[in-house]
């Protein structure tokens, strides 16, 4: 199966000046843990509910004053929309991420692909699983594989 057969096409996107709390609020609204950054057409990074948490809040940081950019992931990882389900839960658990950009071959944004698109769409019942066990890995057992 091709991950643009189980990936949520409608992706919502913030700009890297986008405030925090706008984001939060955005997620929020979209019921999603994670969005895109971008910078015009370029994207910059991913802003996760993590990211806010620990790198916003945590650190004391007011989410009104404080950019996405300035506490976004900055590096974003990505399949294609013709890629099998597998490169892209392969892609997951070796980074320990839960949601996957989807470029298509022009690297425009096609869409997203997370744990919950994999349960809901593979008939391999351990591709979520195998992507459930990494993430849930601390860094230091998961470099162990």
């Amino acid at each position: 199966m091709k991950v643009q057969e189980i990936m949520s096409k409608k992706v919502n996107f913030i700009n890297v000046n986008t405030s925090v709390a706008e984001a939060a609020a955005k997620m929020k609204e979209f019921d999603i843990g994670a969005l895109p950054v971008a910078e015009g057409e370029k994207f910059k990074g991913i802003l996760t509910d993590r990211d806010i948490t620990l790198r916003c809040i945590a650190a004391g940081k007011d989410p009104k004053a404080t950019r996405a950019c300035d506490v976004m992931t900055p590096k974003i990882s990505y399949v294609y929309t013709d890629d099998d389900l597998e490169t892209a839960a392969k892609v997951m658990s070796s980074k320990q991420i839960r949601r996957l950009l989807v470029l298509n071959h022009d690297k425009k944004m096609a869409g997203f692909v997370s744990m919950g698109d994999l349960c809901r769409g593979s008939k391999n019942e351990h591709l979520a699983a195998e992507v459930a066990k990494c993430c849930s890995e601390s860094s230091s057992e998961h470099a162990k594989h």
